[in-house]
């Protein structure tokens, strides 16, 4: 490392951020850049560790994570942004990772948890330093088509155009094969286009990236649903091989009394509309679920709930709350969570620092279970029955034991349930006569990605299960080498 005693001289820095009461009246990106110099500083925290955990990218007990899942060469380009040398940092931050610019905004930072500097310090501030190259990439001119010299005469579809779909068709066309991308919305990008609020991810930045992708010679084809418009018969006569990356948009359910009220929407459908809307109009054409003046509750702790708070914030709702089964997380790392696992500790998103500043407290209330939705005469939903649980483990399966004398009632004029995915559609899957696990997704092994077609791949979250943009990446990249070499015998994708 350039500086080997950088994580005794600097504290860690993150960027600044625009204040919460401010950035709540539009929907725009607020992280703030910083200066080089500072970043150059952080870039010398990076130590010698010897092993840099950071760049791992693997899981340990049941679903915990080590490190980067695109194996993002993070010691080297923190040394050369230390170093000043930002376009050769770039270069090794896309050898890993086609779209830093995504990660660099949502990814969690799995690589952070497993810093070495984080065993008694507070870890290098990896996520930003990504960010800060590639933008400085873009700036400066560095980030440009680069089609490939020669073709191979191979015709591959790419069913899907979120993280995964995008990552494969980029690495199938650096190969050189003709690589058309299908997408059922009316917009590319998929899960980052449609799922992701704006003010985290705007869509300028997915088309920047696919503009030049289709200057370096991918087709995308959007509002064409698969199985549907196009049946796997066309697919099959028309291109040589398929990689599925349809994503696992099943929604996971609140099979409580009154569920049929209305007023109670899935988190993506309320997510989906309001941000097609924005694109489409700034919100004039009113075609979204508003949360004006309403009090709604969020059923759900994860990062999509804290969308729905980000998004209801911005609507000027009347109160909001987010239900979390789960107990409160400490401020110290668990027993059973060392070092270099991902971190579960207590953490306030920009969302819930957002609501704090301006109901007065955090919007999250731990360990409550729903029992029931009531409505008001004309069928739409004014409260929601509650329950507190605690949760055990019982032969190896979570248990929710509830509490007597801990009902409560809230009032609720819209309920978004954020509670995860079962799984992919079956609709295509099954028109293809593709083979699927017990949990519903794409039966593929992990490292060859092929179904029980030889000529048909599946990659990210439709063989994976829900899971973060970074993982899609990856899979994409894993599930194009793979496609590749059944094309063409042998490979040289990475």
């Amino acid at each position: 490392m350039g500086k080997p005693t950088g994580f005794l001289e600097y504290k860690r820095e993150a960027p600044s951020k625009l204040d919460p009461l401010e950035r709540v009246k539009n929907w725009q990106e607020f992280q703030i850049m910083m200066p080089e110099d500072k970043l150059q500083e952080q870039g010398a925290r990076c130590m010698d560790c010897a092993i840099p955990f950071c760049q791992a990218g693997t899981s340990m007990v049941g679903s915990d994570e080590i490190g980067c899942p695109v194996y993002n060469l993070i010691p080297e380009w923190n040394d050369l942004v230390y170093r000043g040398k930002w376009q050769e940092a770039l270069t090794r931050l896309h050898k890993t990772n086609n779209f830093p610019e995504f990660t660099g905004r949502v990814c969690p930072a799995p690589c952070e948890g497993s810093c070495t500097v984080a065993i008694n310090d507070d870890p290098v501030t990896i996520k930003s330093i990504e960010y800060h190259i590639v933008e400085k990439g873009f700036k400066e001119g560095w980030i440009s088509a680069e089609p490939p010299k020669t073709r191979t005469g191979k015709k591959v579809a790419v069913i899907g155009s979120g993280p995964a779909g995008l990552a494969a068709a980029q690495q199938l066309n650096r190969a050189g094969h003709t690589v058309t991308v299908f997408e059922k919305d009316d917009r590319i990008g998929g899960l980052l286009a449609y799922g992701i609020p704006e003010v985290k991810l705007e869509n300028e930045t997915i088309t920047r990236r696919t503009d030049i992708m289709e200057e370096e010679g991918i087709e995308f084809r959007t509002s064409i649903d698969v199985g549907k418009d196009i049946t796997s018969e066309q697919l099959d006569e028309e291109y040589d091989s398929v990689i599925l990356c349809t994503g696992a948009q099943n929604h996971r359910d609140v099979p409580a009394e009154g569920r049929g009220l209305k007023g109670i929407h899935y988190a993506m459908d309320f997510l989906r509309g309001n941000t097609k809307s924005l694109l489409d109009s700034n919100l004039e054409d009113g075609r979204y679920i508003s949360a004006k003046d309403k009090h709604v509750i969020v059923i759900g702790g994860g990062d999509t709930g804290v969308d729905c708070i980000t998004t209801s914030l911005r609507h000027n709702c009347a109160s909001l709350t987010q239900f979390d089964i789960n107990k409160e997380k400490g401020d110290d790392r668990p027993e059973d969570n060392p070092w270099p696992l991902y971190p579960l500790v207590y953490k306030q998103e920009d969302g819930h620092k957002e609501a704090a500043a301006l109901q007065g407290e955090d919007p999250r209330a731990y360990k409550v279970m729903t029992k029931k939705f009531v409505g008001n005469e004309k069928g739409q939903v004014k409260e929601i029955h509650t329950v507190e649980v605690e949760t055990v483990f019982e032969d190896g399966k979570k248990v929710r034991h509830e509490v007597p004398g801990t009902e409560r009632v809230w009032k609720a004029d819209l309920v978004l349930l954020a509670v995860g995915f079962t799984g992919p559609e079956q609709e295509l899957l099954e028109q293809m006569e593709i083979e699927r696990t017990e949990r519903s997704t794409v039966n593929a092994e992990y490292g060859s990605y092929v179904t029980n077609h030889e000529n048909v791949f599946a990659a990210g979250d439709n063989r994976r299960g829900q899971s973060l943009v970074v993982w899609a990446i990856h899979e994409g990249r894993e599930a194009a080498r793979e496609c590749d070499r059944f094309l063409m015998g042998t490979t040289n994708l990475q």
